[in-house]
This record gives structure tokens, C-alpha cells and sequence, in this order.
């Protein structure tokens, strides 16, 4: 169907992709009369008390983890490990990749691989929807030299401009696997659910690491309505978010429904859950809309912005359905694949969808 405006599309026009129910309606590019929630602050956490502490320790990180989850489908965690110099080092990284001439970069031109849209996305490319002011880059697990599900000998040079960078990406990537199984514990306890009942389907598993980057707007785009990364919801369980060095990350509050600025401090994850969370959880757990907006120094119109999330998901064969504890299931169970596929057909095209039997 033709697409509306940027500055007028709603996400209710692409609603037959929803997997999960999503009741609430909001303009997908950042609007003059927008509404926002300058009062809410999203909790912040220090994960060491769930890592480190004992029993009763980890009893009250997973309440409030599960509460603020609850609340709004976002927190921020200090405290969780990762040394602080290797953002620095990825911020750097990110920007030399992105150097790169296009038509290098067009080599990798994201293409699907099971369930994720791997590869390169140029700038207004990024999705079929609305043309976002963002170029994207992204690796699913079967782009690093780790252990996983592999059949053929790994080749860097098949998702790698430069081979050599994927040693350095990989740091992050296994950095932040270490805390897929933690964190999900926390959140699985903090709802009151078996906290290792996804402990063998995170072992290895399948995730997709982004790296983007948002070339400074020209005051034509400032102008147009196009946004830098229009509103959406992501389709994982959780999304674990290094905090950027640039403001813009705007949540939205279902229950104020405005947005709510979020700026975490320097070294912390940000973590939100995600459509395949909101699935297992019976909707318990939001998969929050949120977007990059206009930060209000003005600074998107001067330097560019960097930001490097890993969405955690699962592997295509695993069954997404409603933990056991959760009540009357509101959804059958259903393949990753085609959970996963029929919701990024939004994005893609129609024809990205795999439907299992």
C-alpha cells in the first residue's frame, strides 16, 4: 500500500504485522505536537546485587527489575561488568566502519539469514515503512568465530568488509552474551516465573548485534518530518543497549502516553524487552515503543550519533509460547521463525514471512 507522510503514518496502518497485541497508536516519525512525559524516570539498577549478592539479594534486584519491566518494558543497569573502555573503543570502531566507500559496504548488502536481516542497510533503507536517517549495519551470530550451530567452515569474509574487525566485534558480542542468561533470570524471577526456564534455549544462542550510525541532519531533514530511527517495538526478548554519547533515545509511557527522554549514564545498559517478551510473559512484560528523536541541544543538526545494540533472540526452531505460570495462555505456541519473520515482514516486504506447518 502507499505510505503516508512521514510526519503523519501511524504504526496502527502496519498493525496486520503484529504478533503481539498493540492497542496503543502513535505517529512513527518525532511531531511538532507530541506529548512528553517530563516527569517519569526509568529505573535504574545495579545488576551487581543480582551477579554477586545472595539469595534475598537477588530476590530484591528481580522485584524491581520485574516492576520497573512492568511499568514502561525499559531499565537501566550499572553495575553489569563490561569494562567501559570497550564502548569507547566500538564508538571508534563504528565510526571508521562506516567510512568505508558505499559501494564496499553495498558487498554486504543485509540479506535474510534464518530468521535476521544480516548485513549492511544504507541510509533511508533501513525499512520499507518510511525512509529512517540512519545507516545500519548488523551480524547475527553466525558472523563470529564462536560456538553455535555451524554446518560450513566460518568465513569472516563473507560478513566482513575488513575480516579483521571481527575479532574486535566479538569482544562485545561475548561480553554481552555473558549477561543474556543473568538477565533473563532476574527478569523470569522478577515476574514470578522458573528463573532458568530459558537457560538451555540462551546456550549459544542467536542474536543480532547492530551498529548504527546517524550522519549529522541537514536542516532540509530537519524540516521534511523524516526522523532519525522512526517509533518501534523490538522483535526479541530483550534488547541490551550500551548507553550513547548523544542524546535522542525518547520511550514511550503507555500509561501518560507521551514520550519519555532517556539518557542513561555513561557506562550503563540500557534494556528493553521486546515482542518475543511480550509473547512468553501472556503481555505481562510491554514490548515498548521507542524511537531516536531530536535531542534538544540541537546537536543532530552538528555530529553524527552512535549506537551499538544486541537483540537477544532465539533459534528459529525453538517454540515461543506462554510461560506456565502466567495464567490462561492469550496466544498459541508458535515457531520462532514465523513469529520472528511474520513480524519483520513490516520492514522487509511481504515475502520476507517463512511460514513453518
Amino acid at each position: 500500500m502507499a505510505s503516508p507522510a512521514p510526519d503523519q503514518a501511524l504504526n496502527q496502518d502496519f498493525s496486520r504485522y503484529d504478533q503481539v497485541r498493540k492497542t496503543h497508536t502513535y505517529r512513527l516519525a518525532e511531531h511538532e505536537g507530541d506529548a512528553f512525559d517530563e516527569e517519569f524516570e526509568i529505573a535504574t539498577l545495579d545488576l551487581r546485587r543480582f551477579l554477586h549478592g545472595d539469595a534475598a539479594d537477588k530476590a530484591r534486584f528481580a522485584a524491581e527489575f520485574g516492576a520497573a519491566l512492568k511499568e514502561i518494558g525499559f531499565a537501566v543497569l550499572t553495575g553489569h561488568g563490561v569494562d567501559p573502555a570497550l564502548y569507547d573503543a566500538m564508538h571508534a570502531r563504528i565510526l571508521d566502519l562506516f567510512s568505508i566507500p558505499l559501494e564496499e559496504k553495498m558487498r554486504f548488502r543485509a540479506e535474510r539469514h534464518g530468521s535476521v536481516n544480516q548485513g549492511y542497510f544504507p541510509i533511508l533503507e533501513t525499512s520499507e515503512i518510511h525512509p529512517d536517517l540512519v545507516e545500519g549495519w548488523v551480524w547475527c551470530r553466525r558472523a563470529f568465530d564462536i560456538p553455535q550451530r555451524r554446518e560450513a567452515p566460518f568465513r569472516p569474509e563473507l560478513f566482513w568488509p575488513r575480516p579483521d574487525e571481527e575479532p574486535q566485534f566479538r569482544k562485545l558480542a561475548l561480553a554481552h552474551e555473558a549477561l543474556f542468561k543473568p538477565i533473563a533470570q532476574a527478569m523470569l524471577q522478577g515476574i514470578g516465573c522458573d528463573p532458568h526456564a530459558f537457560d538451555a534455549k540462551l546456550t549459544n544462542t542467536n542474536f543480532g548485534l547492530r551498529a548504527n550510525y546517524y550522519p549529522p541532519m541537514s536542516a532540509a531533514q530537519d524540516r521534511s518530518g523524516a526522523g532519525r530511527l522512526l517509533g518501534h517495538e523490538d522483535v526479541d526478548l530483550f534488547t541490551i543497549l550500551p548507553a550513547a554519547k548523544d542524546d535522542g533515545l525518547q520511550v514511550w509511557n503507555h500509561r501518560s502516553r507521551a514520550w519519555v527522554r532517556l539518557r542513561a549514564p555513561e557506562g550503563a545498559i540500557i534494556i528493553n524487552t521486546g515482542d518475543y517478551m511480550q509473547r512468553i510473559s501472556n503481555d505481562l512484560l510491554p514490548s515498548t515503543t521507542h524511537r531516536v528523536g531530536k535531542p534538544r541541544d540541537g546537536s543532530h543538526l552538528t555530529s553524527p550519533r552512535i549506537s551499538f545494540p544486541i537483540a537477544v533472540y532465539l533459534w528459529e526452531d525453538e517454540v515461543l509460547e506462554v510461560l506456565p505460570e502466567l495464567g490462561p495462555p492469550k496466544y498459541e505456541p508458535i515457531k520462532a521463525v514465523a513469529f520472528h519473520t511474520r513480524s519483520t515482514s513490516k520492514f522487509y516486504g511481504d515475502g520476507y514471512a517463512v511460514e513453518t506447518a
